[in-house]
C-alpha cells in the first residue's frame, strides 16, 4: 500500500506539472507584468516666461519591453515645490498616483486642452500658484487604455526667476538687404525690482503686415544692437526684442518690446553702360553703346548736351534695347551725349554717366 500510494503521489505531481506547463496553450515562461507598462516619457524641459514656466515632453511610443505603445489614454504632470537647500525628492508611483507630489496637469490626448500637443511632443504652460525664486521640479506619466502607468520621467528642476521687462526704444534702419536694429534695455524685472544677472536679447522677425514672428538667431545676443542681412530688398519686416535673464543655470524670458517694422531697399547702383558711341546724318543722331553687366538694369536714361551747356535727360528706353535715335537735332548745331543704367527698385538707382561722345549734326 505505501509503495503504490507513493508512486500515486509522484503520477500526481507530473500531471499537474504538465497541467501548468501547458496552460491556456502558451510555452515559456510569463511575461512580467511591469515590462508592460508604458515606457517613460523623455526630453522634459522647461522655459521661464514672464508669469509662468513653459513645460515641454516628449511621449513614449514603446512599453517598456520595445513593443509598440498606441494606445495612451492620460499624460499626467507633477509637480514640487522645493525650498532652498531642501534635498531633492524621488518621484515614486503608487496606486496610480507620484506619492508625494502635486497633481498639476491630467491631459487626454483626444481633448488635451489647454496642453499643445504637435505629434508626441506635449507642452504645458504652469500659472499656478508660482513664487519668485522659488525652485519646482516636474515629473511626468504616461498611463495606457488598460490603466497600466508608465515609471515617471527624469525629473526636472526650475528655477522660477522674475523675467525683465520689455526692452525699449526699438528703432529699425533699413538699407540694402540689411536692417540695423537698436534699443535700449529694460527698466527692470517684473517684479518691480533692478536688473540683476547676465542680461541677453532675442531678436524676432516676420515678414509682411501680419503672421508669426521667429526668432533670427538660435541664441540671444549680448548687446543692445544687431545687424539683420540677407534680406529681400522691397519687402517689408516686423521685429520686436525679448530680454533674456540668466542667473544660475536658468534663463528667464520677458515679454517682447514694441513692434517696429522697415522696409529694406536696394541702394547700390548698376554699372554703367560701356562704348557710347554716335552717328550723325541729317535731321538725327544715331546713339548705340555696350549694355551694362549689371543684371538688375530696368532701362537706360539717354542725355544730351547743346554745345558746352548742361547734360538734360531727354529719354528712357527698356534694358533690351542699345540703340537710340535722337530726332529732335538741328542742321549744325553741336551735341554731346551720355547715357545711364537704371535699376529695378521702387526709387530706381541710377549708374555713373557712359563715355562722352561729341558730333555735328550736318
Amino acid at each position: 500500500m505505501t509503495g503504490r500510494a507513493g508512486r500515486g503521489l509522484v503520477l500526481a505531481a507530473l500531471l499537474l506539472t504538465v497541467l501548468v506547463e501547458a496552460g491556456c496553450g502558451k510555452k515559456g515562461p510569463p511575461v512580467a507584468p511591469e515590462r508592460r507598462l508604458p515606457a517613460a516619457a523623455s526630453g522634459v524641459s522647461a522655459t521661464v516666461e514672464a508669469g509662468s514656466i513653459v513645460i515641454s515632453w516628449t511621449n513614449p511610443d514603446k512599453r517598456a519591453d520595445g513593443t509598440a505603445l498606441r494606445d495612451i489614454s492620460l499624460v499626467s504632470l507633477y509637480r514640487r515645490a522645493e525650498a532652498p537647500g531642501e534635498p531633492p525628492k524621488s518621484a515614486m508611483v503608487s496606486r496610480g498616483t507620484v506619492v508625494g507630489w502635486d497633481p498639476l496637469a491630467a491631459i487626454r490626448l483626444d481633448t488635451p486642452a489647454p496642453a499643445v500637443v504637435s505629434g508626441r511632443t506635449v507642452r504645458w504652460v504652469d500659472k499656478a500658484n508660482l513664487v519668485f525664486d522659488r525652485r519646482y521640479v516636474y515629473v511626468v506619466t504616461v498611463t495606457d487604455s488598460t490603466g497600466r502607468m508608465s515609471a515617471p520621467s527624469d525629473p526636472l528642476a526650475v528655477t522660477y526667476l522674475a523675467a525683465p521687462q520689455p526692452p525699449r526704444l526699438l528703432a529699425a534702419t533699413a538699407g540694402d538687404r540689411e536692417v540695423r536694429l537698436t534699443w535700449q534695455p529694460p527698466a527692470g524685472l517684473v517684479d518691480g525690482s533692478a536688473l540683476r544677472g547676465d542680461t541677453a536679447y532675442l531678436v524676432l522677425r516676420g515678414a509682411g503686415a501680419a503672421g508669426a514672428l521667429s526668432p533670427v538667431m538660435s541664441e540671444p545676443v549680448a548687446g543692445t544692437t544687431y545687424r539683420d542681412a540677407g534680406l529681400d530688398n522691397e519687402t517689408a519686416y516686423r521685429y520686436v526684442v525679448r530680454a533674456v535673464r540668466r542667473d544660475g543655470g536658468t534663463s528667464a524670458y520677458g515679454e517682447p518690446s514694441l513692434v517696429v517694422t522697415t522696409t529694406p531697399v536696394d541702394a547700390t547702383p548698376p554699372a554703367p553702360p560701356t562704348n557710347l558711341m554716335a552717328i550723325p546724318s541729317e535731321g538725327a543722331v544715331r546713339l548705340t553703346w555696350t549694355a551694362s553687366v549689371s543684371d538688375d538694369v530696368a532701362a537706360y536714361a539717354v542725355y544730351r548736351a547743346i554745345g558746352e551747356g548742361a547734360f538734360l535727360r531727354i529719354a528712357t528706353t527698356p534694358a533690351v534695347n542699345i540703340v537710340y535715335t535722337d530726332r529732335d537735332v538741328k542742321r549744325g548745331e553741336r551735341y554731346r551725349y551720355a547715357v545711364t543704367a537704371l535699376d529695378r527698385a521702387r526709387t530706381p538707382n541710377e549708374s555713373i554717366r557712359s563715355n562722352e561722345v561729341r558730333v555735328s549734326v550736318p
